[in-house]
């Protein structure tokens, strides 16, 4: 097809007679070929082979799965055989297309017979070729014809292999004629071969073209179900749209244009998800593949990834080879043209109007096999995305879940990744989870184990290593958060390795072969000059990599920080911390920007070298060309390798761009299959793969026991057996045998941290089991359900009643039993939705003890018929706690069931229960037997229950005589949706940035560097328009009268020119993007810091996360380098546009209409991109945020079995992120055909002009050329990268915007300073004082009034939701509030807020540790020493806990994970304590601070608290009436008031006092009383 030199057939002019039947004849061959293949597809379905193919399958398989299989498809082909024809073969239009196209085979079957006819008649002398010619055609179109009405009257199964042997045959006579007759008229010295069938000819090769190409083309494509016995009721149109709709992706077009209707295209209003991309779909076809617990067997993740898309990789390599191809077209098509102008057409062969429409086809083809390969792999990855996501998700519930500490190995600390909206999944609010294997009792119906041989850790050291690894110190959460983020993302990214091979080599060896036929041998001087120089971006390359590493290390840090800050951001506030906190991630910013700016430094010294060493190819090849050959440099040489040299620029950006990519996607796909294949699972799963020979389940005699016999239980499979979460050398240890009693409440106490929740774990299988001897075993029948309520109540992100049903059928009597037997109506009252409100984010608009009360309400609910409830009396006050006593534990829905309850509250739970098992500190079992038994061995305990039963016998229902209160209206939603902010990104938002950028000079700044970038541009189009130039002087004069030397110093001056702009131009905008991360992250975290407590409430912690890490991660990197982009894109479109008409002219409305119908098609993609990218986003945090709340909550699913249910509402979440995924990749599809179509028709166009209707030099016909193909090929560039830079700016620089501006509490004044010697004392006055969450809300509490001398201990009491923990908030101005509270003689309003709160302590119910070590809790800003933390320690009590000799005791040193999960809420209190002591602020505020911590300890805590702590005013909020009893006033509230207030001995007295009711029913009547008179107390 080129001409002389790029001959793709014969040249020959005349072709022989021979020649002309041979290629008639090829049909006949082709219609032998298919008939015989036809007939061989009859015969081997012919009965007898079936019969023969049946027996050789069942005699390989079976013939039960047989049978089934042949009944299955009997029933299919019967469903098929009843429908009706028309239907079966794709209904009215599709069959309607096959007819067309019958018809058409009959009509050039007639055509035929009637030229072989006409040439019997009157056919030339030698018509005995021509006519064994026409009969060969004529017999082809018989087939073809017999083919056509086969395939429109048989079922859809044969219809469609008949319909692909009628394509192949119409298309081989289709090219069979075009080859003869069309094929001569893109030359000048060929003519048709069938030229004398006159108007025949033409009318046979419409149709031919008709029923061979339109017709395909047009055809809708019939819909096929994935799973044929659930069809898609609404096919998606990508399934049905014809080739022609889905090559240019006009299916789209409902979607973009309904968008252009309305303000946001919501998720509803997208296209169904095709069932080929169901989630359900594709992990039952695909999990084989990739799961072991599915079969498939061990092997790296990556082969088994391949496996299940090797049929799309196998297509997308071919369009690789086809990109290459296309790629060529230009530089192929410009040659020609101009060759053909420089020889005035003297030689040419093929007409010049071919070359325009070869260039045109080139781009614009060229452009739909690229989009087709990018369609097949953004389709890839989604489904990736979908596979990947549920396969870790299901391995997660097969983990043996352990806390994590930070590993101080390593200088910093890792990030928890964030989604790609950054949703961090181990702080999302929804839930995920899922297992294929089901609970454990999937594996046996009765969870008993038993020890056969040896003990498992024996003989395992050769696995040490692996284990160490399993159980080692990094964060397992955490780990599985980067997983389905961080790592997940790289995987994505990584996914275009076909673009490094084969896309690379082919195109450079392309290349090279292309200069080599233009320039001869000094197209290897460049390919030598471009090995040798290739090692220069390399090096560049290596030290960018380094470089990002570090960088990636420091933005851990500070994510790792500003993640921690924001998960005990209540804290901070609390603390008045927030100046510090600032400081300190303002430090690690600094770190971070630092390598940041030498990254970018690095990352333009790589696109520098990347433009140049091109360009110093091409001066190497046109110097040796010009010098050392001594040949002429033509426009035509010149301007064609200029665009080849372009070609091989992009493959070295390729190269360095997708390698690094390449690079993680192998260590993120490493660490996905790591933790697949090595993570450490339960010990139901590993005895099924690896100690089948050591551990199996047997009968036990009576299957129903519940219980252990000689086991010992750890957290971690190791060698050494005895790593748990706290890094302590612990273990629980059953000796003999323990059988708790069936159908009755059985209690489990010991001290704080003596492992009674182990004990629970133990039972639900999650520690890891260690037989002692043959005889070992333990037991937990599951076959009547068991439910389970955890210390830390797991609350959904749901409503109240979503929570207590927990997918469980409702049952109206039921539930409402459980709610008043669980103490929830009155606080369902005070809820504005009732059992409709959205508990939030952790259950935060619930109090600690709703919480309790919620989960315990589950657990009640639940049919189950074992309950292990975790200390859920611990959060309780004792009216509540009693209640739940007697008609909850004592109730109708818990008789019968099998009760083992963890708890401190022995004397009130002793009431009702009926068997004890007491544990001592370090894990063992100190005593067991009746609750009689159990008092005859201790006499305190014995005691303590004689009082609570005389105290049961005169008890009121308090809770029941509790006044109602007004039920409030409200729609129960408290957590605000995600932003959708709707339109484009707002000036505001984009200004922020702007001038962030610019610093204090913003418009000095934007001039300087638009001035470069545009000088850069100017002298590009100077370089290309100089070469023409030079080129040009070859036609003058001759090779040796130019001076070549001149113009190649000239171009080099140029070159160095352009570099002297470029640079500077680059540097400055690298430092304003600097300042602009800088300045934009302070005033983010200042602003989040310095917000109020009511907006933190009603945010989720893992969207203000999501702000400060992804968000201005974003604007790091690919915000601040796509607005850089767009504005030198568009100076450059200008200049190359400007070149264009300069030196033509009449383009100048061509080229205006070229940039304006871009800018309309990029504006109506943008809307309806920008909906779909807010609708991918949003849908992709609920995925996330169901899968973390899943892992937080993971005992609890499994405990209940409700892993089916977990994993259908992740697979449904998924989809929803699928459809609109889907939808948003494919708009890009949709677009960017579309603007190639109107480059490639604006190069067509000009290079039609330019040859026919203007007559031009050579040079300049290739300059206005080669600026036309820049100039079409930038306007998808910059219509995408506008389009992205709007959507990042829209969904980050909006959003960030949005929280820079929310509400603050009052900023610092100097004004506000208090005086130095403030607070002296610690007397509180308060006057009046009123309080409301929101400024709209109702008040919860109502003019308080009262005096607190300093050094005073006030114990605050009173139900749940009368208003404890509202009144310490109060206090702080955490809350709107009306009244006066002075604090040692200032109010409280007259001074800042960070002076107040860094003066008074408050210890919440549930404190907030930093991971970190116990020395850094303490003292998060080094202002103490150790003597002083360990007398802190001492004093909370926690060596009140712990021996000196035990080996896992807690030092200054030991490591906290984060949230504190290694420790027991006990511990986690006595260490807050301790925190508050080191504060020594002279106002403390202890709310529920001793609520898990035993008797002993905390009568030890309140000991200290009463004597090394004179002199500081103590509020304390208590449950335990012992621990305030001694206090010197006591205040009882009630909805919001004071009810009463005085001290003990007064209140006492008072002969219907509600703190004397409180007392006479709490079992400890005596004691109380005589501790509130001064007397000591008898322990």
């Amino acid at each position: 097809m080129f001409s002389s030199n790029y001959t793709a057939f014969p040249v020959s002019l005349q072709l022989s007679t021979r020649a002309l039947d041979n290629s008639l004849l090829i049909p006949v061959y082709v219609a032998s070929a298919s008939a015989c293949i036809l007939l061989f597809r009859v015969v081997i379905s012919s009965y007898p082979v079936r019969v023969l193919g049946k027996r050789f399958m069942r005699m390989l398989y079976g013939s039960k799965e047989q049978v089934i299989a042949e009944a299955n498809h009997g029933e299919n082909q019967s469903l098929v055989f009843n429908k009706s024809l028309i239907t079966n073969l794709g209904g009215p239009v599709i069959y309607g297309f096959k007819v067309a196209r019958v018809f058409g085979c009959v009509a050039f079957l007639g055509l035929e017979i009637f030229t072989l006819l006409k040439g019997d008649d009157g056919g030339p002398a030698s018509h005995q070729g021509p006519d064994r010619s026409q009969l060969a055609v004529s017999a082809a179109a018989v087939y073809a014809s017999l083919l056509g009405l086969v395939s429109v009257t048989t079922r859809l199964k044969y219809s469609r292999i008949i319909a692909s042997h009628l394509v192949v045959m119409l298309l081989v006579l289709f090219l069979v004629y075009a080859y003869r007759d069309l094929y001569p008229l893109l030359t000048f010295t060929q003519v048709p071969q069938d030229l004398h069938e006159g108007g025949l000819l033409w009318a046979k090769v419409s149709i031919l073209t008709t029923i061979s190409i339109v017709l395909p083309l047009l055809c809708p494509t019939q819909y096929i179900p994935v799973d044929p016995a659930n069809p898609s009721e609404f096919p998606h149109s990508e399934q049905t749209a014809s080739w022609l709709m889905f090559s240019l992706y006009i299916w789209l077009d409902p979607i973009v244009f309904k968008a252009q209707k309305v303000s946001h295209l919501s998720h509803d209003q997208l296209s169904p998800l095709a069932d080929c991309d169901y989630s359900r779909n594709l992990t039952k076809r695909n999990f084989p593949h990739l799961d072991t617990f599915e079969g498939e067997k061990r092997r790296h993740l990556f082969f088994g990834l391949m496996k299940v898309f090797r049929t799309e990789y196998m297509i997308l390599t071919l369009l690789v080879i086809l990109r290459v191809m296309s790629t060529l077209a230009a530089p192929i098509g410009i040659n020609q043209l101009l060759e053909y102008l420089e020889n005035g057409g003297v030689g040419a062969t093929i007409r010049p109007w071919v070359w325009i429409v070869y260039i045109f086809a080139g781009q614009f083809f060229g452009s739909i096999i690229f989009q087709w390969y990018i369609f097949l792999t953004t389709r890839t990855i989604v489904r990736t995305e979908c596979i990947i996501t549920q396969l870790i998700f299901e391995h997660a519930l097969r983990i043996r879940m352990k806390a994590e500490l930070p590993d101080t190995d390593e200088s910093l600390p890792q990030s928890k990744a964030t989604s790609p909206d950054g949703t961090s999944i181990a702080e999302s609010s929804t839930i995920v989870e899922s297992s294929r294997e089901g609970t454990p009792d999937a594996v046996s119906t009765t969870a008993s184990s038993f020890a056969m041989g040896k003990p498992k850790d024996k003989g395992k050291q050769g696995d040490n290593a692996d284990r160490k690894s399993r159980s080692s110190a990094d964060n397992l959460v955490g780990k599985i958060n980067n997983l389905v983020t961080t790592d997940l993302s790289n995987l994505v990214e990584g996914r275009d390795f076909l673009l490094i091979f084969p896309y690379v080599p082919l195109q450079i060896g392309l290349c090279t072969w292309f200069l080599y036929h233009i320039l001869g041998w000094s197209a290897f001087v460049g390919l030598a000059v471009m090995i040798l120089l290739f090692p220069l971006p390399g090096m560049v390359a290596s030290k960018l990599q380094s470089v990002q590493t570090v960088k990636m290390t420091t933005t851990d840090a500070r994510v790792q920080l500003v993640t921690e800050t924001m998960n005990v951001v209540r804290m901070v506030k609390l603390f008045g911390w927030e100046k510090k906190m600032d400081e300190r991630i303002g430090k690690k910013r600094e770190v971070e920007l630092l390598w940041i700016w030498k990254f970018k430094l690095l990352d333009l010294a790589n696109n520098v070298l990347n433009y140049l060493i091109p360009v110093f190819t091409m001066m190497a090849c046109f110097t040796t060309y010009t010098v050392v050959m001594g040949k002429e440099l033509t426009a035509s040489r010149v301007f064609s390798s200029m665009t080849v040299f372009d070609i091989m620029r992009e493959q070295l950006h390729t190269i360095f761009w997708e390698l690094p990519s390449i690079i993680q996607a192998k260590v993120s796909i490493t660490r996905m299959n790591d933790f697949l294949n090595d993570t450490e699972l339960l010990d139901c799963y590993t005895m099924q793969e690896e100690h089948q020979s050591q551990i199996v389940h047997l009968e036990l005699e009576h299957p129903e026991t519940i219980g252990f016999r000689d086991a010992t239980f750890t957290w971690s499979d190791d060698t050494d057996g005895t790593l748990t979460p706290s890094k302590r050398k612990f273990n629980l240890r059953i000796e003999d045998e323990v059988i708790f009693k069936r159908g009755c409440i059985n209690l489990v106490i010991g001290p704080t941290g003596s492992g009674k929740t182990s004990l629970l774990m133990a039972l639900l299988g999650e520690m890891h089991f260690v037989p002692s001897n043959l005889c070992s075993w333990f037991n937990l029948p599951r076959k009547g359900g068991v439910a389970y309520a955890a210390q830390e109540s797991w609350i959904q992100n749901e409503t109240i009643i979503d929570n207590i049903l927990f997918g469980a059928p409702y049952d109206e009597a039921r539930y409402k039993k459980v709610i008043y037997q669980c103490a929830l109506e009155r606080d369902l009252q005070l809820f504005g939705a009732g059992d409709r409100t959205e508990v939030g984010e952790k259950g935060l608009t619930l109090s600690g003890g709703q919480k309790a009360r919620v989960t315990l309400a589950r657990a009640v609910y639940s049919a189950a018929e074992i309950l292990l409830l975790d200390d859920v009396l611990a959060a309780l006050d004792v009216h509540t706690s009693k209640w739940i006593v007697n008609k909850c534990f004592g109730g109708d829905l818990i008789k019968g069931r099998t009760v083992i309850l963890v708890t401190h509250n022995v004397a009130m739970a002793s009431s009702v229960a009926q068997y004890v098992v007491s544990l001592t500190s370090n894990g063992r079992v100190a005593s067991q037997g009746t609750v009689s038994e159990a008092i005859a061995n201790d006499a305190k305990l014995g005691v303590k229950i004689v009082d609570e039963q005389e105290a049961l016998q005169r008890q009121e229902d308090i809770a029941c005589n509790a006044v109602e209160v007004p039920k409030k209206e409200g729609d129960g939603k408290l957590v605000m949706a995600e932003e959708i902010l709707e339109g484009q990104v707002s000036w505001t938002a984009m200004k922020l940035y702007l001038a962030s950028v610019g610093g204090g000079h913003t418009a000095l700044f934007w001039f300087a560097f638009l001035f470069l970038i545009a000088m850069t541009e100017v002298i590009t189009v100077l370089q290309t328009w100089f070469l023409g130039y030079w080129s040009s002087q070859y036609d003058n004069r001759p090779a040796s009268k130019v001076d070549v030397k001149y113009y190649l110093t000239i171009y080099a001056l140029l070159l160095l020119f352009g570099a002297t702009m470029y640079i500077p131009g680059s540097i400055l905008y690298c430092l304003g993007a600097v300042r602009a991360s800088r300045a934009i992250h302070r005033r983010l975290i200042e602003a989040v810091l310095g917000t109020t407590l009511r907006w933190l409430d009603t945010t989720p912690t893992s969207r203000v996360i999501t702000r400060c890490t992804q968000d201005i991660r974003a604007i790091d990197g690919p915000f601040a380098q796509g607005l850089s982009w767009v504005l030198e894109l568009t100076i450059s479109l200008f200049f190359k546009l400007g070149a264009v008409v300069l030196l033509t002219p009449a383009f100048l409305l061509p080229g205006i209409l070229v940039g304006v119908l871009g800018t309309w098609v990029g504006r109506v993609y943008m809307r309806a991109q920008l909906s779909v990218k807010r609708e991918m986003s949003n849908a992709k945090a609920p995925v996330l945020g169901h899968f973390g709340a899943a892992i937080a909550g993971l005992t609890s699913i499994r405990a209940y079995g409700a892993q089916a249910a977990f994993k259908s509402e992740s697979l449904n979440r998924i989809d929803r992120y699928s459809k609109s995924a889907r939808t948003f990749y494919n708009l890009n599809r949709w677009v960017c055909v579309r603007i190639d179509l109107i480059g490639a028709l604006f190069s067509a166009v000009l290079a039609a002009y330019l040859v026919y209707w203007r007559s031009s030099e050579a040079s300049n016909v290739g300059f206005s050329l080669n600026m036309a193909v820049a100039f079409s090929s930038m306007i998808l560039y910059w219509v995408r990268t506008l389009n992205q830079v709007e959507v990042d700016g829209e969904l980050v620089v909006e959003r960030v915007n949005s929280y820079i501006n929310i509400e603050q509490e009052p900023k610092p004044t100097e004004g506000g300073q208090p005086p130095a010697y403030w607070p002296a004392t610690g007397e509180l006055a308060v006057d009046n004082l009123s309080a409301r969450y929101s400024s709209d809300g109702p008040k919860v509490l109502h003019d308080l009034s009262f005096h607190v001398e300093s050094g005073q201990r006030v114990g605050i009491v009173g139900r749940t939701g009368s208003g404890k923990s509202s009144l310490t908030l109060a206090l702080l101005r955490c809350i709107i509030t009306e009244g006066t509270v002075y604090y040692d003689g200032i109010s409280t309003t007259a001074i800042n807020l960070d002076a107040l709160r860094s003066n008074v302590t408050i210890i919440p119910q549930i404190p907030e540790l930093l991971s970190g070590t116990l020395r850094q809790n303490l003292d998060l800003f080094d202002e103490h020493d150790d003597a002083t933390l360990n007398n802190a320690l001492r004093s909370a009590g926690l060596f009140a806990v712990q021996e000196d000799t035990d080996e896992g005791r807690l030092t200054l040193d030991s490591a906290i994970a984060g949230g504190g999960s290694n420790l027991s809420v006990g511990q986690r209190q006595i260490i807050a304590l301790a925190r508050a002591m080191v504060r020594g602020s002279k106002l403390l505020i202890l709310d529920e601070a001793t609520s898990a911590i035993d008797y002993k300890t905390d009568t030890a805590i309140q000991t200290s608290l009463r004597h090394e702590m004179r002199g500081v005013t103590q509020l304390i909020i208590a449950h335990r009436l012992r621990t305030i009893i001694d206090a010197d006033k006591i205040m009882v509230l009630d909805a919001g008031r004071i009810v009463e207030f005085g001290s003990p001995q007064e209140l006492l007295q008072k002969e219907n006092g509600m703190l004397r009711a409180l007392v006479d029913e709490s079992g400890d009547k005596e004691t109380l009383c005589d501790t509130a008179n001064g007397t000591p107390q008898g322990h």
